[in-house]
C-alpha cells in the first residue's frame, strides 16, 4: 500500500500549548530531560521550534534550533521511541536546514552523545561533518559524564 502525503505527520510551529506533550516525550526519551522552563525560554526567545504530529494530532517528534549572526545551532531533535526508524528525524532535520538556508545561515552546529551512533549517522547522511569533541558534556544516569561529538554543516554557497 502506498503512503499518501495526507497520511504523513505534519510539521507545525511549536507553541507554549504544546509543552505538556513535548515534556511527556522529553522525559520518555532522555535520562536527563530538558525542563519545561528551558523549552518555554526557547519559545520566548524566538528560536525555530517545530512539532511533528500525526493525523490524530498526537506528538510524534519535535525539533529546536537557534539562529543568530549567520550561525545556527540544532539544539534538540527528539522522535517518540515508537515512531523512530521511520524517517521522522530526517524530515525534521531537513526542515531545520531549509529554515536555516532561508535565514542566510552560513553554518549549522550541533552536539550529539558520542554513544548515539544512530543520531550521528543521521547527521552525517545530511552532510554534517565532525569537527571536534566536548569532553564530559552530557550527564549520565550513573553520575558520570559522556563526551559530545560536535558536527557542522556548511550552508554557504561555494
Amino acid at each position: 500500500m502506498a503512503c499518501r502525503a495526507e497520511d504523513l505527520p505534519l510539521i507545525r510551529p511549536m507553541h507554549l500549548g504544546d509543552l505538556p506533550a513535548v515534556m511527556a516525550l522529553e522525559v520518555q526519551a532522555y535520562p536527563h530531560p530538558w525542563t519545561a522552563g528551558i523549552f518555554a525560554d526557547c519559545l520566548r526567545a524566538g528560536y525555530s521550534a517545530w512539532t511533528l504530529r500525526d493525523a490524530d494530532d498526537h506528538l510524534v517528534a519535535y525539533a529546536l534550533m537557534s539562529l543568530a549572526a549567520g550561525e545556527g545551532h540544532v539544539l534538540n531533535i527528539c522522535v517518540a521511541p515508537r515512531w523512530q526508524g521511520r524517517g521522522h528525524g530526517q524530515r525534521l532535520l531537513a526542515h531545520l536546514i531549509h529554515i536555516a538556508r532561508h535565514a542566510a545561515t552560513e553554518v549549522l552546529f550541533l552536539e550529539v552523545r558520542a554513544s548515539n551512533l544512530r543520531a550521528a549517522a543521521l547527521y552525517v547522511a545530511a552532510g554534517f561533518k565532525p569537527i571536534g569533541r566536548r569532553p564530559g558534556y552530557y550527564p549520565c544516569p550513573d553520575g558520570q559524564r559522556e563526551d559530545a561529538d560536535v558536527y557542522a554543516l556548511s550552508l554557504a554557497e561555494p
